[in-house]
């Protein structure tokens, strides 16, 4: 078994590396020295930093589960990019693996949908 095939990748790694530790190295040396409280502050569009949130309301739960249900179909959708390239050359079991998949997904998305939880209020 011969590693050539290999070495492109590592190549490509060790140059993110090399670009990681560059980066860091020169924003060491590139970076503000002077340091004060109002620059190591919280920013917060221009509102005074408070513990608690402004006008004691907190975001409701349902924005974090939408956003949450839109990582979780996205990243499933990316599942279907691999198989659409090499559809031509697959054989007829990978394309009933890949309906059932999409019915997976289908039916996710109906339940979501019929529970309320892609509606907006």
């Amino acid at each position: 078994m011969s590693l050539s095939p290999y070495v492109p990748i590592i190549g490509l790694f060790a140059l993110a590396a090399a670009f990681a530790l560059f980066s860091v190295a020169a924003a060491r040396f590139a970076g503000p020295r002077r340091y004060n409280k109002a620059k190591l502050d919280a920013y917060e569009c221009g509102i005074e930093p408070s513990p608690e949130p402004v006008g004691g309301s907190r975001f409701p739960v349902k924005y974090y589960l939408t956003a949450m249900l839109f990582i979780v179909f996205d990243v499933e959708m990316i599942f279907l990019y691999p198989w659409a390239v090499s559809f031509d050359i697959l054989p007829a079991f990978a394309f009933v693996a890949m309906l059932l998949f999409i019915g997976t997904i289908f039916v996710a998305y109906a339940y979501e949908w019929r529970r309320g939880g892609l509606d907006w209020d």
